[in-house]
């Protein structure tokens, strides 16, 4: 009797999507025999602004230690971001990157009799991490494409055992303001893990900030996870953490990999975290970026969706279609039809030549 070695594994792993990332601009350059010098990638979400001076001159001083392991334990970094959030370090998990982080939520807290609930048009990892589990996913519709948190609320089951929320939410950008998420989490079980996935929150304005730390001590079902991949422009070194209750922290790490992030990322992130007037200027320039590209898309009359992070959806109709014809222009953004938007592209905020480099193409794709 022969049996393909790959149905050995359970078949709700085998029904898995695999995630798409933004396409590299190596791989067009290949494609379509272009210099990758002239190629924007404007696909990923990354920091255009790269690393501040701070944070390459710790980059430079780890490379000495790269034939030893990394501290399991990232001491100095969960010293610093207790240190700046006020809280012990028994209540900080880090990871390799912040998809890692959600990632350990799920092995901690979801298996094969349980199910996470999650809003339409949310982060992709959400439904993969879920599913990878074999947990059941109850996805609950979005309104102007952002959380019904009353709806997700009333979507929890008996059998629940994460909610996954994002604020900004990517792909869309959408916010939730505090009172509503306060409200939010009062209204979901005490035993059930509340995930905030705050990737884009140093992108967020002045008038839209709020402390999330403070509400861990009256929901100790809190997780809230964070990056250094976007502000502090780290994604190539991948380093994400949570913050948590210390027993849900505890059980994060039973399950986190030895080694889970490397001495330069280890290094990089503790620099980068105490250079807030890079933080500061990224912010600035994104903000400015984001206009720009408002401005854009709104003289070619698209619509596009409101967003608080570092990225602008815009509505374009055939994205299929103009995302090629950008591709030929050298020049990638990010489809999102597998969110559920199939009219829609996602574009970075790049620097100022790279926004009008996109708008340029797009014009012209539009018109094609």
């Amino acid at each position: 009797m022969n049996t393909d070695v790959h149905e050995q594994s359970p078949s709700y792993v085998r029904a898995i999507a695999p995630y798409q990332p933004g396409k590299p601009i190596g791989e067009l350059a290949r494609e379509m025999g272009l210099d990758a010098k002239d190629i924007v990638k404007l696909a990923s979400n990354e920091n255009p602004r790269g690393i501040g001076p701070r944070t390459r001159a710790a980059i430079e001083s780890a490379l000495g230690d790269l034939a030893r392991y990394p501290d399991a334990n990232g001491f100095e970094l969960k010293q610093a971001l207790a240190r700046r959030y006020g809280i012990g370090m028994d209540s900080i998990v880090l990871g390799n990157g912040s998809n890692d982080v959600l990632e350990l939520v799920a092995a901690a807290f979801l298996n094969t009799s349980r199910s996470a609930v999650f809003a339409q048009h949310a982060f992709a990892v959400y439904p993969l991490a879920t599913q990878a589990r074999g947990a059941g996913s109850i996805e609950v519709p979005a309104v102007d494409y952002g959380h019904d948190l009353e709806a997700m609320a009333r979507a929890v089951a008996s059998d629940t055992a994460v909610v996954w929320l994002a604020n900004p939410n990517n792909p869309t950008g959408t916010f939730c303001p505090p009172d509503a998420l306060e409200a939010f989490f009062k209204r979901v079980p005490a035993h059930v893990i509340i995930v905030l996935d705050e990737a884009y929150n140093e992108y967020l304005p002045s008038e839209r900030r709020y402390d999330s730390v403070r509400w861990l001590k009256r929901h100790p079902n809190l997780v809230i996870t964070r990056t250094f991949s976007k502000a502090y422009g780290l994604a190539g070194l991948r380093v994400g953490y949570a913050l948590a209750h210390a027993k849900v922290a505890d059980v994060m790490n039973r399950v986190r990999q030895p080694f889970n992030v490397n001495s330069v990322a280890l290094a990089a992130a503790s620099a980068a975290l105490g250079d807030m007037e890079f933080v500061a200027r990224s912010f600035a320039e994104n903000l400015a970026g984001l206009r720009y590209l408002e401005q854009g898309a709104r003289a070619l009359g698209l619509d596009y969706i409101p967003s608080f992070g570092n990225f602008i959806t815009i509505r374009v109709g055939k994205a299929g279609e103009i995302y090629k014809r950008l591709l030929k222009r050298g020049v990638i953004v990010r489809p999102v039809s597998g969110y559920g938007l199939p009219e829609h592209l996602r574009v970075t905020v790049g620097t100022p030549e790279e926004n009008q480099r996109f708008l340029t193409a797009l014009t012209a794709s539009v018109k094609d």
